[in-house]
């Protein structure tokens, strides 16, 4: 068995981003398309030992069931895969929707959230020995979800597990279920979305007493990483943001989701922390979030920022980003099992700070600047112990 074989579990497996990803893992590992946005190709990170294209397994958890290849097709015609690959991808995605299991979802669970903890970390331990895998990497790339309100029990791992264990009660969102099942399991885990995740404190103490990593959250693939470019622009020299407006316009999956209220509350929150801090001040930022089936699987987001320069001199910086926001995230997807497995099998444990150049709500880590995560993630990379070693 090579140590460098490495499962990809994903959360949200038959999702645009999964699809996407599995779709462009398949692709580099048959030659058929370069790693274009992927991180980890590049030359900063060439001598970075890492689990290879070949090396990485896929499987997941869903609570949908169209199958991957179907999905693809639908992909396909949206723009976000090319047509001219979809043979060549099939086998291989039939094979990875074949290691799809069943998802939590807490409207058909029946009894304690315990018992489906249980079922999701064994679908985790027999994944990684039917396949001889020397550690797994669970991504979440499930829908987000509300904000969860605080509770003692989040706090408290002893009074968690007596919590999970009452039929009466449902303590964790979907997200956290996840990543305690991944954590039960002995493995790392990646929250890509603002669910609440392993970002609990009880969470945080199983991974650090397993001593599992985990990285986090919000993937950072549009509008939020041209901020993370332009207001240190702004504070480096010295010109006061008076504010920063957006409009985000979203079609496909993301745009069902995020018109609810509720569901869209975790990703205006975790935007919002991000800009005050790179500002280093609160500004004043509305941000609306609108659905628009139409334009399928792409994003635009507008932005108006109002500063003031020398004596008081208004002026102002607009901004449009259009994108197809799976191509955007799904090799950082990619990335994030290679970097995560390496750290595991570097022995670190906890949040994985210097991977907040990937998050616009990192977890570990309260820089924000893009240009500074970029430097610490590249020496934080070449500090790794050498692969499986």
């Amino acid at each position: 068995m090579s140590d460098q074989r490495t499962g990809l579990w994903l959360i949200g497996a038959r999702g645009s981003v999964a699809t996407t990803a599995v779709s462009g893992l398949l692709a580099l590992r048959a030659g058929l398309a370069p790693p274009t946005g992927c991180v980890t190709a590049r030359p900063e990170l060439a001598e970075v030992d890492l689990p290879s294209w070949d090396d990485i397994v896929v499987g997941g958890h869903d609570v949908v069931t169209t199958s991957l290849d179907k999905r693809a097709e639908q992909l396909a015609h949206a723009g976000v895969l090319p047509h001219h690959l979809l043979p060549s991808l099939a086998e291989g995605l039939r094979a990875a929707d074949a290691e799809i299991r069943d998802g939590y979802h807490p409207a058909t669970h029946r009894g304690a959230q315990a018992t489906a903890a249980d079922r999701l970390t064994a679908d985790l331990v027999s994944f990684r020995e039917r396949h001889g895998l020397a550690r797994v990497v669970v991504v979440n790339v499930s829908s987000t979800e509300p904000p969860v309100p605080h509770v003692p029990e989040h706090d408290d791992l002893a009074l968690l597990e007596a919590a999970l264990a009452d039929p009466e009660r449902a303590v964790l969102p979907p997200s956290s279920l996840a990543a305690y099942a991944a954590l039960r399991a002995g493995c790392p885990f990646v929250d890509f979305t603002p669910s609440a995740g392993v970002a609990l404190p009880a969470l945080d103490r199983l991974a650090v007493d397993l001593g599992l990593p985990y990285a986090g959250r919000d993937g950072k693939t549009g509008e939020t990483l041209l901020r993370t470019v332009l207001a240190p622009m702004f504070t480096a020299r010295g010109l006061r943001v008076r504010s920063w407006s957006g409009t985000n316009l979203l079609g496909g999956g993301d745009g069902a989701t995020l018109q609810d209220a509720e569901h869209a509350a975790s990703k205006l929150e975790s935007k919002a922390r991000g800009l005050a801090a790179l500002l280093g001040e609160p500004v004043t930022a509305p941000l609306h979030i609108d659905n628009v089936p139409d334009l399928g699987e792409q994003k635009t987001a507008w932005d108006h920022v109002s500063f003031e320069g020398f004596l008081g001199a208004r002026m102002s910086l607009q901004f449009t980003w259009t994108g197809l926001d799976s191509s955007l995230a799904a090799p950082l997807v990619l990335d994030l099992a290679r970097l995560v497995a390496a750290a595991h099998a570097d022995g670190q444990s906890g949040a994985l700070g210097a991977l907040a150049f990937f998050f616009k709500d990192p977890l570990g880590h309260d820089e924000h600047r893009f240009a500074e995560q970029t430097r610490e993630l590249h020496a934080w990379a070449r500090g790794l112990g050498r692969y499986g070693a």
